[in-house]
């Protein structure tokens, strides 16, 4: 049985997941201007994994006797290339340190198949960091 910290942890994953996958995909409607052939598809390809990653861990919320939440963390788009970079490094920065929370927390709990599968998505997340900090850089 999951204890209700890890319950809690796993939904604020949702919460981010959502809020990415909306962020990622506005961004790559709304993001206009010479490097938007560069850029758009990256947002469109990430948003979309996002959105799997939300639904991967709402279906173990749900085993573990959970309630995923329909809520997403705030969402911030950003008007210029550098703003919505800027937001996405911090929001994959943060999501990072949570999975690595509940990686440990999963751990200590004797929960493998949750450390798991936070242990596949971290490096999807890690890649999707990496992405953002690549565009992000002017050179």
């Amino acid at each position: 049985m999951a204890s209700k910290e890890l319950l809690d942890m796993l939904n604020k994953a949702i919460a981010g997941e959502l809020q990415v996958s909306v962020q990622y995909m506005w961004q790559h409607v709304q993001w206009k201007g010479l490097r938007h052939f560069s850029v758009k598809d990256e947002f469109e390809k990430i948003a979309v994994e996002e959105m799997k990653h939300a639904e991967m861990i709402a279906e173990r919320l749900f085993y573990l006797g959970g309630t995923p939440t329909t809520s997403p963390e705030p969402i911030t788009v950003g008007q210029s290339l550098k703003d919505m970079l800027a937001a996405d490094i911090k929001a994959e920065e943060m999501t990072i340190k949570l999975y690595k929370d509940i990686i440990a927390l999963a751990a200590k709990e004797e929960d493998p198949t949750t450390a798991h599968i936070f242990t596949e998505i971290l490096e999807d997340e890690e890649e999707h960091l990496d992405t953002f900090q690549s565009l992000a850089e002017e050179g």
